[in-house]
């Protein structure tokens, strides 16, 4: 009799257990994958230093009275160019590199060795070319640019290595998973995302080529731009929202949470966070490519389908922290202060999108919520690999107040963004063409400049968490899951 009541009360153990949640996480390969992940790795770091620069530099230039000190109009541009690509662009092809590099198939490196080798010259030439004559700054949506030779030649490079490793994580990895025994459903779930950022990543790049065919060159150089990266720019949000809920499902898990949502359900939130990006070839088939209907077709799909699987899984992420039983390990204490803040910025800039009225600095405070809210994921990822590709794991009071210092200061500088925005502050704008007429809009702008150099140093800390983490002897190899 108590055998059997054994037998029972372990069952119901384990039944409980299974219905409690699940744990999500990602096996890291061996071998040439390793060295390959690292340079991605790299590449990103190196990206945020150059985009730390010009941010600088760029929160200056609008920043009431220190302004006066710095050459506004031209340089403002110019700036926010460079800072846009090597913060966005660059850090997040490089991140994407590094998860598909490090979680991916180890066959066919010698393309992902190219591809990485023309994204870090291209990302060289689009930096100097800020410094190389005399280009016109162009503010298009997604990719802006400096309309000259160097910059878009550095732009061109970096494009192609982009579509050769998205072409080699589909061609060489599809289905091919790394690890010796049986990945578990957890982990196949992640790969499934990773799989399917890739697939929205060749969308992008087959629309920013269509594009480059279909698009007049005799337009202006603003509506030129602005046509030329519309439908791939909006393609471009699929893979880092995508990669975003694969950080969110792998950082909680790292940090103790068990995800109240099944594998399967799991892969089908991140299917339909796919599937919206195939309104992009569609909008190409019906409509030119200069026309209101193919532009509202990009928009209308973004907001109806971009956001499908977000609010799901961030609650699934959420409610699986809050019903943690032990205390977060002081390793996955900066994994947690990463997650909390990128789900908390992207909420943010989502609410603010709901409000955006106009052409005016609520726009970008929008975007740097869920720009930043996918960089906070990426950063977190970053530190929950250190250990898993040979470095030491990112631990102490740096560690855990960087995601949370560079969160609070975006926050600010949404708030002081929304706050001018109430005033009819215009967007891409700087010094004296802010036109600020009264103390509320300098006060305003005065915590937008704030919020941003808070950011700065919060973004600075973390490239210097990671690079103690790798100047420190290594340590010995993670479990890969």
């Amino acid at each position: 009799m108590s055998h059997h009541a054994n037998s029972a009360a372990s069952s119901l153990d384990r039944v409980l257990e299974r219905d409690s949640g699940h744990r999500y996480a990602l096996e890291v390969s061996a071998g040439s994958n390793r060295l390959l992940a690292r340079c991605w790795l790299g590449l990103g770091v190196l990206a945020l230093i150059g985009s730390g620069i010009f941010s600088l530099l760029l929160v200056l230039s609008r920043a009431p009275y220190l302004n006066q000190w710095l050459p506004v109009e031209n340089f403002f541009r110019v700036a926010l160019v460079v800072h846009v690509d090597l913060s966005v662009l660059v850090w997040f092809v490089a991140v994407a590199g590094l998860l598909w590099t490090s979680c991916g198939p180890r066959r066919a490196l010698g393309a992902a060795w190219f591809a990485l080798l023309l994204c870090g010259a291209g990302a060289l030439l689009m930096s100097l070319a800020a410094f190389a004559g005399k280009a016109e700054p162009i503010m298009a949506n997604y990719v802006p640019v400096l309309d000259g030779f160097a910059f878009l030649a550095g732009l061109g490079v970096f494009g192609l290595g982009s579509s050769v490793l998205i072409g080699w994580r589909l061609w060489a990895g599809l289905g091919a998973l790394p690890g010796q025994g049986p990945l578990s459903d957890g982990s196949k779930s992640l790969q499934f995302g990773l799989v399917a950022a890739a697939i929205a990543a060749a969308v992008a790049v087959l629309a920013f080529a269509q594009s480059l065919v279909l698009v007049p060159r005799e337009l202006d150089g603003k509506a030129y731009y602005e046509i030329l990266f519309w439908g791939g720019g909006h393609a471009q949000q699929y893979v880092w929202t995508l990669l975003m809920l694969v950080s969110w499902l792998w950082l909680a898990s790292a940090a103790g949470a068990r995800i109240p949502m099944s594998p399967r359900v799991v892969r089908g939130m991140l299917a339909l966070g796919l599937i919206g990006v195939f309104a992009t070839p569609y909008a190409y088939l019906v409509h030119d490519v200069t026309s209101v209907e193919h532009r509202d077709i990009h928009t209308w799909a973004m907001r109806l389908g971009g956001g499908l699987a977000i609010v799901p899984i961030a609650l699934a992420s959420a409610m699986g922290l809050w019903r943690r039983t032990s205390p977060t390990p002081e390793a996955g204490r900066p994994l947690l202060g990463a997650l909390v803040a990128s789900i908390l910025l992207f909420a943010v800039g989502g609410l603010v999108g709901i409000f955006i009225q106009g052409s005016n600095v609520t726009i970008p405070a929008h975007y740097h919520g869920s720009i930043v809210g996918v960089t906070l994921a990426l950063m977190g990822v970053v530190y929950l690999l250190l250990p898993k590709l040979g470095y030491t794991a990112p631990t102490g009071r740096l560690a855990r107040w960087q995601p949370l210092l560079y969160g609070l200061g975006q926050l600010m500088h949404i708030a002081g963004l929304v706050w001018s925005g109430g005033y009819g502050i215009q967007r891409k704008i700087a010094g004296t063409e802010q036109v600020l007429r009264s103390a509320p809009e300098v006060a305003g702008m005065a915590l937008m400049g704030a919020g941003g150099l808070i950011a700065i140093i919060g973004g600075l800390l973390f490239v210097v968490v990671v690079i103690r983490a790798v100047r420190k002897p290594p340590c010995p190899l993670a479990p890969t899951a």
